[in-house]
C-alpha cells in the first residue's frame, strides 16, 4: 500500500479529484459516516454502510480510490465544502463516525471518543458484548488525545445530539495476517468473522440507543445560554453549564 500523501489539500479539493466517491443515504436520525474511507482507512466505509443499512440509520462516506491517499483532518472535513455532508449533518440527530488507526500497544483496542459521552459508553457496551476479546474503551483518559474526537468542528460533534468517534485497529477490520491463520476461515471466500461481530455490535447499539437530552457541545459551554423565567417572572440568562444564572436588568 502506498504511503499517505501529505500534500496540503482541502476537503473540497479532495472531493473534486477523479475517482473519489461521495455517497449519502438519508434514513433514520442516527447516522453512520466514514469520510476517510476507501484506500485511506480501509474497510471503514463498508463497516459504516452495512451497520447503517441494517439499523435503518443514515449513511455518509467519502471513498478514495487506489492511487489516492489523502488524510484530511476531521476538523477540516467541513460541511461548507460539501452539500451532501451538510445534508447529512442537518438530517441526523446523532452521528457515529467510523475511523481506522494503527498504534503500537493498541492492536486490540476499540476507541470510543466523540462529544456525546453517554452515547460513547452505550456503543462501547455493545461492542464489548459483540467482541469480548477486544478492549472497547470509552474512558477518555485511556484514549490518546489525538484520537478522542472532541473538537467541536469534528463532524461527529456537529449534529444536534453530538455523537461518537470510533477508532478501529487493523485487526478488527480484517487487515492483518491473523485472517490467514484463523481456524476454518477462507479469507478468499468469506469476510473475517471479527468484522461481522463488529457490525453486529454497532447495529445493536444504534437500534437500542434511546433519545436522550443532547449534551452541550464543547464549543458552546461558555457561551450565552437561553433566557429562562424565575418564579417571580424575573428573566435569567445562563452563561455556563455549571455556573449560577445571572439576572437580566
Amino acid at each position: 500500500m502506498e504511503d499517505v500523501d501529505k500534500t496540503p489539500i482541502t476537503f473540497a479539493e479532495l472531493l473534486r479529484k477523479p475517482g473519489v466517491i461521495e455517497t449519502l443515504d438519508l434514513r433514520g436520525p442516527i447516522g453512520f459516516c466514514a469520510f476517510h474511507g476507501g484506500n485511506l482507512e480501509r474497510m471503514t466505509e463498508q463497516i459504516a454502510s452495512e451497520a447503517a443499512a441494517r439499523s435503518g440509520s443514515s449513511f455518509y462516506a467519502v471513498i478514495q480510490p487506489r492511487g489516492i491517499r489523502h488524510h484530511i483532518p476531521s476538523v477540516k472535513v467541513d460541511p461548507d465544502h460539501s452539500v451532501k455532508l451538510a445534508e447529512f449533518v442537518d438530517h441526523c440527530r446523532y452521528v457515529i463516525a467510523i475511523h481506522g488507526y494503527g498504534l503500537r500497544g493498541h492492536f486490540a483496542s476499540l476507541l470510543c471518543g466523540g462529544g456525546n459521552r453517554e452515547m460513547a459508553g452505550h456503543v462501547a457496551h455493545h461492542l464489548r458484548n459483540a467482541l469480548p476479546a477486544y478492549d472497547s474503551i470509552d474512558d477518555l483518559d485511556r484514549i490518546p488525545r489525538s484520537l478522542r474526537g472532541l473538537h467541536p468542528r469534528n463532524p461527529c460533534n456537529l449534529s444536534t445530539g453530538g455523537g461518537v468517534q470510533i477508532e478501529l485497529p487493523p485487526r478488527v477490520r480484517g487487515l492483518t495476517p491473523l485472517v490467514l491463520h484463523w481456524p476454518s476461515h477462507d479469507y478468499r471466500k468469506r469476510r473475517f468473522p471479527h468484522v461481522n461481530h463488529l457490525i453486529d455490535g454497532l447495529v445493536e447499539a444504534a437500534k437500542t440507543w434511546r433519545s436522550a437530552p443532547a449534551p452541550t457541545p464543547p464549543s458552546v459551554r461558555n457561551e450565552v445560554r437561553p433566557v429562562t423565567l424565575g418564579p417571580t417572572g424575573q428573566r435569567f440568562i445562563h452563561r455556563s453549564l455549571s455556573g449560577e444564572p445571572h439576572p437580566l436588568p
